[in-house]
């Protein structure tokens, strides 16, 4: 019989479309927390690269302008927000590091204005319509969860949920709960049938690292079109954020095509449950890993 008592975690993710500009997009973000927090969430979710386009669609250096320090202009923004509302948020930064030197950075905030942790991108693509190499260099933070007061984070940036050992990586290290900030979308020139298969395959691999670890997984996508700033054929971002429990069960999903402000909740005590009746940590074969960190068996 369990005995065990709840605890529920409400938490919100914020799907929006490109406003135009930096001023524009903040605001709808502030809107979206403003209601997150009336709401009663704890936890509030932002997509990949929220104060803007997708600008990696191509390469120039004038997008380099688009980064911030940290911190800066958009950390102190939000921060502030975070403290006024008692919200414990992830956002999402271009990072100016340095001249030359630039991050994709993920910001937490803990019902604060000062930032509780950081994590820069560490699996960076270079894909047609995706060149973030020109751009960001990869992070060097490793896979270190961010304690905050609804437990500790372990936040990962879009390309890294295509990966199986960042999301292990930061269960091994304590994390309650995994987190995506992603921009991902369609080329308009993919037939539908394509389209499906790779909206599904992105649901599908997520939920894995959800059921592989016995943590709760958010991933908050962007929506709409963009299109590119070249002569490309542009993006059509899927939206469909959802929120995954230990056993990858659908929690919540969003809509593909409009901004919507996701809110569920996550009972926490499940993912004890339910890692004691799936151990995977405790039946991991380490002794037989060591070739996981080679390139290719050849």
């Amino acid at each position: 019989m369990n005995t065990q008592k709840s605890k529920n975690l409400i938490v919100a993710l914020l799907q929006e479309t490109d406003r135009g500009s930096v001023a524009a997009n903040l605001a709808a973000i502030e809107i979206g927390l403003r209601e997150a927090a009336a709401a009663g969430a704890q936890l509030v979710l932002l997509q990949e690269l929220h104060n803007g386009p997708y600008f990696c669609q191509h390469e120039s250096v004038a997008e380099f302008d688009r980064a911030e320090t940290i911190p800066g202009p958009s950390s102190e923004y939000i921060g502030g927000l975070a403290a006024e509302l008692k919200l414990v948020i992830v956002a999402s930064i271009f990072e100016r590091r340095a001249a030359g030197l630039y991050h994709n950075t993920a910001l937490v905030f803990d019902r604060s204005a000062a930032i509780a942790g950081k994590y820069r991108k560490m699996h960076i693509p270079d894909d047609p319509g995706f060149m973030e190499k020109f751009y960001f260099t990869p992070g060097d933070l490793g896979f270190e969860p961010i304690q905050t007061s609804v437990g500790k984070l372990g936040v990962l940036v879009c390309w890294d949920q295509w990966y199986p050992e960042g999301a292990r990586l930061m269960a091994l290290a304590g994390a309650e709960l995994l987190l995506y900030p992603t921009a991902i979308g369609w080329d308009p020139a993919d037939d539908d049938a394509e389209k499906a298969r790779q909206r599904d395959a992105w649901i599908t691999v997520q939920r894995g690292h959800a059921v592989a670890n016995g943590l709760p997984l958010l991933a908050c996508n962007r929506t709409g079109f963009e299109a590119a700033p070249d002569s490309g054929r542009g993006i059509q971002f899927w939206g469909s954020s959802f929120v995954a429990g230990p056993q990858g069960e659908f929690l919540a999903e969003a809509s593909r095509d409009q901004r919507e402000l996701l809110i569920t909740t996550i009972d926490m005590e499940r993912c004890e449950n339910v890692r004691r009746i799936w151990p995977f940590l405790r039946d991991r074969r380490i002794d037989a890993y060591a070739d996981i960190l080679k390139r290719f068996r050849d």
